[in-house]
């Protein structure tokens, strides 16, 4: 809220709308996992076949995160992300009427195609509204939102199905996410100055200049240098996405079926890990904006909490396989949880930080990694948890993965951004000194201020 007027300034409107897409979108992707002792008990399903439809979505959620981030460098974030969350409310809609394991992997992966764009679009839509020392939370906060989302789905699915059936629920979602998609067409635009109620203060706030997001509509993707600098980033994601699949899929059928709570129990017991990592989205992307705001040292606030966040969780989630007490298990459960989710807005924000303008592309890569890992985590979930008769050895392997991750985070830097590579390509030919300081672009790292519009903004009243 800006203190001077008492206004909410617009910036924040459009947060809170991106807030609530998460939300909905986290409910219509992990409400599968609530209803799978049901299909799977309709249907007459074994563990692996419902492990493939677990897994069917992402398929089509990985291989959309790079297109869809492109899509949305090219055309604007408001259009695709438009088209993206009709997809996949006729897909949570359709699911209700789903007859056989052939349409439930049909419908899930129509899902996995309408979501699979739409977070790293999300991240392109706050390269232009979102200052530098506000990234960190904005994607703190709306990835806090979806694991609310993934928190309340238990209690709310089954109550739904309890009351009338698991089909019910999907298509009760499946409104709820098509009116999102009405709101967020009234609410959105592209960038700052296309909407009417931002004023120039607010604009300077932000530092957006006038005509930015066309020229990164005309500007040439530049893939080999996004590769080069976002590889590592998409290793890290994958180790972090395979725990986190885990909780999003087999993390009830565990409840139930390893720790034996009936279904009461299931509904709140299983919704515990998920408020725990809500408390860890909002406190990893603050605390990183904070280490930012202290130091100055971009690198240090954002490594140092993928490190703290993935080895706090590791060191949670190794006693865990070895507790019979199903209370024990789910507080184990909780705070490794609490901790993996701490790096996830950082590692939503290092597509910002590292490839500025092309954030959609990047985020898309980035997020390629927690797509991988939800092709092959519940599949082999399922089939290790079948094989070896027990849970430990699948939490063992990523517990694994875990430690990796957070080798190979060290090693992630942001100073070497894709706006500092064109600088320097640039410089080389021209002979001149490169302009680009620090982890990238000077307007983006110090402010509008020392960049003069070449032109006044028209704004619109």
């Amino acid at each position: 809220m800006d203190k001077r007027t008492g206004r909410v300034k617009t910036r924040h409107i459009i947060l809170a709308v991106m807030c609530l897409m998460y939300f909905i979108s986290y409910i219509d992707r992990v409400n599968i996992a609530v209803a799978g002792p049901f299909i799977r008990q309709e249907m007459g399903l074994t563990t692996v076949q419902l492990g493939l439809v677990f897994s069917a979505f992402a398929y089509p959620y990985a291989a959309m995160q790079i297109f869809g981030g492109w899509l949305a460098d090219r055309y604007g974030p408001k259009l695709v992300l438009t088209v993206l969350s009709l997809i996949w409310g006729v897909a949570t809609l359709a699911t209700g009427f789903a007859g056989s394991i052939a349409a439930l992997v049909a419908l899930r992966f129509l899902l996995g195609i309408g979501e699979g764009g739409a977070f790293p679009t999300a991240t392109r839509a706050f390269t232009y509204w979102m200052p530098v020392g506000e990234r960190g939370f904005a994607q703190g906060i709306t990835h806090s939102f979806a694991r609310l989302g993934g928190a309340i789905t238990p209690p709310v699915v089954l109550a739904i199905v309890v009351a009338f059936g698991w089909r019910e629920a999907f298509i009760v979602l499946g409104v709820v996410s098509l009116i999102w998609t009405a709101l967020y067409m009234k609410v959105f635009t592209n960038t700052p100055e296309q909407h009417r109620r931002v004023t120039p203060e607010e604009a300077a706030e932000i530092g957006y200049r006038p005509g930015d997001c066309e020229r990164a509509k005309r500007a040439s993707t530049p893939w080999r240098k996004l590769i080069r600098r976002m590889w590592l980033v998409t290793f890290v994601d994958f180790c972090y996405g395979w725990l986190l699949w885990v909780y999003l899929t087999w993390m009830p059928s565990y409840l139930r079926e390893s720790q034996g709570f009936d279904l009461k129990q299931l509904a709140l017991f299983t919704a515990l890990p998920l408020l725990a990592g809500v408390v860890g989205d909002t406190l990893g992307g603050v605390v990183s904006d904070k280490l930012y705001k202290a130091t100055g040292r971009l690198r240090f606030a954002r490594v140092s909490v993928l490190v703290v966040g993935m080895g706090g969780s590791l060191a949670f989630l190794l006693p865990m396989t070895m507790v019979s007490d199903p209370m024990v298990a789910v507080f184990l459960l909780s705070a490794s949880f609490f901790f993996l989710e701490i790096t996830n807005p950082v590692l939503w924000t290092l597509p910002l930080d590292i490839a500025g303008k092309y954030a959609g592309t990047a985020g898309g890569m980035m997020n390629t990694g927690f797509g991988l890992a939800g092709m092959i985590s519940p599949v082999a979930f399922g089939y290790l948890i079948e094989t070896s008769g027990s849970y430990n050895v699948p939490f063992a392997i990523s517990a694994v993965l875990l430690g990796t991750g957070v080798i190979a985070a060290l090693f992630i830097d942001t100073s070497k951004t894709v706006d500092k590579d064109e600088a320097d390509e640039a410089a080389a030919m021209s002979g001149a000194p490169s302009a680009m300081v620090g982890a990238g672009p000077v307007w983006m790292a110090t402010g509008p201020q020392r960049h003069p519009l070449r032109r006044p903004l028209r704004w619109r009243r």
